[in-house]
């Protein structure tokens, strides 16, 4: 395939995946059960949080995490009390459970009290086309309050090498316009221009097959090669063929 053919290619596949049917197997649907902004937000990073391992597993337990919230994320983040977080440690997700997740709502209530919430933080130190530096920052933010050790894992470092898959699924959905109903856009101070692949296996194979990555770990090397190549055929919204890559890998096994 040529370049031209490629992207030709991909955006067809964009055009099939990003689309509202997408949202019924994806945890994206859980911050799109919310109308207020910071709802909105602190659902998606939950979400986001817990998003590695079987997809139905991922959108029940993310579910969990809003009931157990009261269904109002963000007044519970900021107003619940020690006793109304006890009600959060039989949660658990793989290697994220109860305590991990009373952490995470402290630190959310430190950053919305002290840093003007989740959008100011990941936006202070973004670049042109990069917010790799400010997923550093944040967690640096996230955990400058006395945390347990343990949770510091559930946070991913790309200057530490690694390519955040999550955090970076997460601000996609927070900055790519609502459109074509998928993605939130609820955040206006970040440019789809600025983000980067959630680089999976799923992506990252196919990826790879397609000649737009060579190198063979799934990291933050991987991450800015693959964030190179696809800026070549959109570098105004490079992340839009994750639902390509995705698709591709997930639904059609390519």
């Amino acid at each position: 395939m040529t370049q031209k053919e490629l992207k030709e290619f991909l955006n067809t596949k964009v055009e099939v995946y990003n689309h509202p049917s997408f949202i019924a197997s994806d945890p994206i649907q859980i911050p799109h059960q919310f109308s207020l902004k910071e709802d909105i937000e602190i659902a998606g990073f939950l979400a986001a949080t817990i998003a590695w391992g079987n997809r139905k597993s991922i959108i029940n337990n993310a579910r969990k995490m809003m009931e157990l919230m009261g269904n109002t994320p963000h007044d519970f983040v900021m107003n619940s009390t020690e006793d109304d977080q006890q009600d959060l440690l039989p949660f658990v997700h793989r290697t994220f459970n109860g305590e991990d997740f009373i952490q995470f709502i402290k630190s959310l209530r430190h950053i919305y009290l002290n840093h003007n919430g989740l959008e100011a933080v990941f936006a202070k130190h973004a670049l042109e086309d990069s917010l790799q530096e400010s997923i550093s920052y944040f967690k640096q933010i996230f955990f400058e309050i006395e945390h347990l050790k343990r949770t510091q894992k559930h946070i991913s470092d790309p200057m530490k090498g690694s390519a955040a898959k999550r955090i970076n699924m997460f601000l996609r959905w927070m900055v790519r316009p609502n459109n074509t109903g998928v993605d939130l856009g609820i955040w206006k101070t970040l440019s789809p221009a600025q983000l980067s692949c959630p680089l999976d296996v799923h992506s990252g194979n196919v990826a790879r097959k397609l000649g737009l990555l060579k190198r063979k770990q799934n990291d933050a090397k991987a991450l800015l090669e693959l964030d190179k190549n696809l800026r070549k055929f959109d570098k105004e919204d490079p992340v839009k063929y994750d639902f390509a890559l995705f698709g591709l890998g997930v639904f059609e096994k390519f």
